[in-house]
């Protein structure tokens, strides 16, 4: 892949009464298919794949999984072959309509359904050593992409100019992302993580990553990950109406919900600047946009 180019910081024109400023960094446009956060994590996973002559990359997630998403198409671009172990062996029956799984397939992706018990083994070396026996060499993405080489990336989300602000916000999936952004971040700014994941270790995994402590997380909003609800759904569609901006519902949507909140009910000191990451994820709403159809929930814009 080739570096890519900066993305850009947006000014939300929120109310100015509010006492704050808050820009969202556009990392959902730096690339067409392999969008925000993804194109950081494998940036490096990629050039270490290349250097070691795999033709190979295996890696697991989930029904609309961004990451299974941007690993296909990261192989389809660079001409490795990419395996996909997903969670849950009665996906396959759905694989041409789910708009994530089909994505993959069509980027080349091997495709291997297993049980949900199964796929918690996905961390155990007698797990790995049967997939080698069984697929052959290959180098192991882990579920999320988050490893040092991931966290790598994501240090250079942040520019120089990016250092004027005083809170940089992202949300939280395996933590890869905010451990980059801690990492890169200056003395003075403060790290707030909003949690997609009901993960009660997710804090273990950043501490392995960064040794500063200018950080705090914040739960899951919405009932935990792939949870959405009316409330969500409004605040996403009015935002894209009112500032242009799309969200997806798992992670930057949750994200702007809850820190939306926090600002209009002051939890941030007067002049305080707000950058908050956009990570991408947009390949989903569509998949989200699948499953509301089946409740009598509206859609996503």
């Amino acid at each position: 892949m080739n570096t890519p180019k900066l993305s850009i910081n947006q000014k939300v024109p929120i109310d100015t009464s509010l006492s704050v400023s808050l820009f969202i960094k556009r990392e959902d446009i730096i690339d067409t298919l392999i969008s925000g956060n993804k194109y950081r994590k494998l940036f490096y996973n990629l050039k270490e794949a290349q250097e070691q002559n795999h033709s190979t990359l295996l890696t697991f997630g989930g029904a609309f999984s961004n990451h299974i998403a941007a690993v296909s198409a990261c192989g389809n671009r660079n001409g490795l072959k990419t395996i996909g172990i997903i969670r849950g062996q009665e996906l396959k029956a759905f694989e041409t309509d789910n708009p994530t799984l089909s994505f993959a397939k069509r980027m080349g992706m091997d495709l291997h359904y297993i049980s949900r018990s199964s796929y918690k083994l996905k961390g155990k070396a007698e797990f790995i050593s049967g997939l080698r026996d069984q697929f052959g060499e290959f180098m192991l993405i882990p579920e999320g992409g988050t490893n040092e080489l991931a966290v790598k990336g994501c240090e250079e989300i942040l520019s120089p100019n990016d250092h004027l602000f005083d809170v940089i916000c992202c949300p939280v999936g395996t933590g890869g992302t905010i451990a980059g952004l801690i990492n890169s971040a200056k003395i003075h700014q403060q790290i707030i993580g909003y949690s997609a994941v009901k993960d009660r270790e997710l804090n273990q995994v950043i501490c392995k990553f960064v040794t500063a402590d200018n950080w705090k997380l914040f739960p899951a909003e919405c009932g935990g990950y792939g949870k959405i609800d009316r409330h969500l759904i409004d605040f996403i569609n009015d935002f894209k109406r009112n500032y242009n901006i799309p969200l997806d519902p798992l992670y930057t949507g949750k994200m702007m919900y809850h820190l939306m909140r926090q600002i209009k009910d002051g939890e941030f000191p007067k002049g305080t600047s707000i950058l908050a990451i956009h990570t991408g994820g947009l390949q989903g709403v569509s998949g989200m946009n699948w499953r509301l159809k089946q409740t009598e929930l509206p859609q996503l814009l």
